[in-house]
């Protein structure tokens, strides 16, 4: 199980299940609304994604038309991705996460806008 807050503490969450795979996301939305040069985010089943405290905190985003972003309208911490044409999925991220997640990134998602002030691993 993981377990993860936003920064304010308002806000926390619990996924139950695998971890589907972990990615690092260089679109340019992940960019702008991380403020970093990726979102990195663990794929969960959304049947076993909760909100344990601080639901009514939660904001969505619709980014674009099926990309939905969750995040806390006190702090603003990014929580989660979700697809509308994917509901049995959601992606929470992995900077939320409490212990510190310590599993595999297995994907880079849009390495073309991958920017390039970013370290080569």
């Amino acid at each position: 199980m993981l377990k993860g807050s936003c920064l304010c503490g308002g806000v926390s969450y619990r996924a139950d299940g695998p971890v589907h795979h972990a990615s690092h996301c260089y679109c340019t939305m992940c960019q702008k609304q991380h403020g970093a040069g990726a979102g990195s985010y663990a794929n969960v089943p959304s049947a076993g994604f909760a909100f344990e405290r601080g639901k009514e905190l939660v904001t969505e985003y619709a980014s674009s038309d099926h990309g939905r972003r969750g995040f806390c309208r006190v702090c603003g911490s990014t929580l989660f991705w979700r697809s509308t044409q994917s509901p049995e999925a959601i992606a929470v991220t992995l900077g939320t996460l409490e212990p510190s997640y310590d599993g595999p990134v297995e994907r880079e998602l849009y390495t073309d806008t991958k920017p390039a002030w970013l370290p080569v691993r």
